[in-house]
């Protein structure tokens, strides 16, 4: 990186896949020039074809060659994973992609986090296959937060793992709650575990299995948490396998949409209700504010021996730009660090 970054104290050097997800470097550009002038200590490293990214720069009118030198430089890559690729086709045949070369830059050191905005299935094995997962953890899993009535709660696994057992969710509760003390600064995280019921008797064998071993876990595990209380503030991480998880989070996504959609409905029938619109524009603007998605991308790929945050792929320039501040943030609090030392001493405990 450049000589202003490396002179900083403790920098924070972000990899991004700038030809990922449905807009490429059109978006991925001014969301790294948006974040840089926020954080004097980020530096940015675009991963992908330098002749296009110096194209897009040129048209965005963003200049590289002036003072953001010395805070961006391209690294050229040749190869791009398309969203329909296959896993296991983007290892072994895309090792030149952008997704690639921006988590190689994680292990190699020159970059502390990689976002991509691509292929989930194709982010997960690459970030599995090169940095390997943290000594402890046999799956890394999908971790991102959702609003809630107090602010937020933490979420996992969101769709890399569709098939657990009650191991896999005991360390995604670790690692959920490492997570959430780590970045919220909260000494005790509380931790449930996702089931159709509170009642002891209720869920099927793996949650059963998960709760025997999540109560003799070093976390503060509440016990089993129903679908409303993701929302209500009652508890700070929710534990679930990736399939319950990804349809909570797309029914979640779907039912925030209709409800704008009722409220434009009904807001334009009419004269009376346009005027009833007018006056209550400020409260649907701060309500806007509070729910938009956007101010949640970016899902962290939790367990590796390294920092790699999933954007969606449709995110617009506001939306990126928070993924790369969730990878920021992480650098600053570090994480995986963080979930290595929690599960040191249960490595020791189980020899």
């Amino acid at each position: 990186m450049a000589a202003l970054i490396s002179a900083m104290p403790d920098p924070a050097i972000i990899a991004l896949d700038a030809m990922g997800g449905d807009f490429g470097p059109e978006v991925v550009l001014p969301a790294a020039v948006q974040v840089i002038k926020k954080h004097r200590n980020v530096g940015i490293i675009l991963v992908g074809d330098e002749a296009v990214l110096k194209a897009q720069a040129e048209q965005l009118g963003i200049d590289l060659t002036g003072t953001l030198k010395d805070r961006i430089e391209i690294q050229h890559a040749s190869q791009v994973v398309e969203m329909h690729d296959e896993p296991a086709l983007a290892i072994r045949k895309k090792k030149d992609s952008s997704m690639r070369v921006a988590i190689d830059l994680v292990k190699e050191g020159r970059a502390q986090a990689a976002v991509s905005a691509g292929n989930t299935g194709a982010l997960m094995g690459t970030g599995k296959f090169v940095l390997k997962t943290v000594q402890g953890i046999d799956r890394p899993a999908i971790c991102t937060t959702i609003p809630s009535i107090t602010g937020h709660t933490h979420m996992l696994d969101l769709g890399a793992n569709v098939d657990c057992t009650g191991e896999n969710l005991c360390q995604f509760a670790i690692m959920g709650s490492v997570l959430a003390e780590a970045v919220d600064n909260v000494e005790k995280p509380r931790v449930g575990l996702l089931n159709i019921g509170s009642e002891e008797m209720k869920g099927n064998a793996l949650v059963k299995e998960a709760d025997a071993l999540l109560a003799n876990a070093p976390i503060n595990y509440i016990g089993f948490v129903e679908g409303d209380d993701i929302y209500n503030g009652r508890t700070d991480v929710v534990v679930c396998d990736g399939f319950v998880g990804n349809v909570s989070l797309k029914t979640s996504e779907g039912v925030a949409k209709m409800i704008t959609h009722f409220m434009k409905e009904e807001f334009t029938k009419g004269l009376y209700n346009k005027i009833a619109a007018m006056i209550a524009m400020p409260v649907l603007k701060a309500f806007k504010k509070r729910i938009d998605p956007r101010a949640y991308n970016g899902a962290s790929m939790l367990g590796l021996n390294g920092i790699v945050i999933k954007s969606h792929g449709g995110a617009d320039i506001f939306g990126f730009a928070n993924a790369i501040e969730i990878a920021v943030l992480e650098v600053e609090k570090k994480v995986p660090q963080h979930i290595r030392s929690r599960m040191e001493p249960l490595l020791e405990k189980a020899v």
